[in-house]
């Protein structure tokens, strides 16, 4: 009987070859993680502040929980944040040529608002003309 293909176990036969990142740690020489060193615990995040994967930044294992129970620390000492606010662009949502008739009412009670705003600011300042 002919031999059948192994699926899913084994090595593949053309596995990816990728260059392996050196860890900035290894590079700077740091001996020890602290966490109030937040400039080099900002490095190993996203800029939505989540914490960057072994992979992408370059660590071994022991490094990567070193750096994770550091980056943890900070945020309980609040001096990382958990997440940052990331202004996100339009994906193709409701576009403008689609409005209810809700968005067209918040439209004139804004514009509403704003002409009642304007008649405050007037007689506040017709009052404090008639004072001096």
């Amino acid at each position: 009987m002919a031999k059948k293909p192994q699926r899913g176990r084994g090595k593949p036969e053309n596995p990816r070859k990728y260059k392996k990142k050196t860890s900035p740690l290894l590079i700077e020489k740091v001996e020890y993680v602290d966490y109030k060193d937040v400039d080099l615990l900002s490095r190993f995040m996203s800029d939505r502040a989540k914490i960057r994967n072994m992979r992408v930044s370059g660590n071994n294992r022991q490094q990567q929980l070193e750096i994770a129970n550091a980056i943890k620390i900070a945020r309980e000492m609040a001096l990382l944040p958990y997440a940052k606010r990331v202004a996100s662009s339009a994906r193709g949502g409701r576009r403008d040529d689609r409005r209810g008739p809700r968005d067209e009412e918040r439209n004139d009670q804004v514009e509403s608002n704003e002409v009642l705003e304007d008649q405050v600011d007037d007689a506040v300042e017709t009052t404090e003309e008639g004072e001096d």
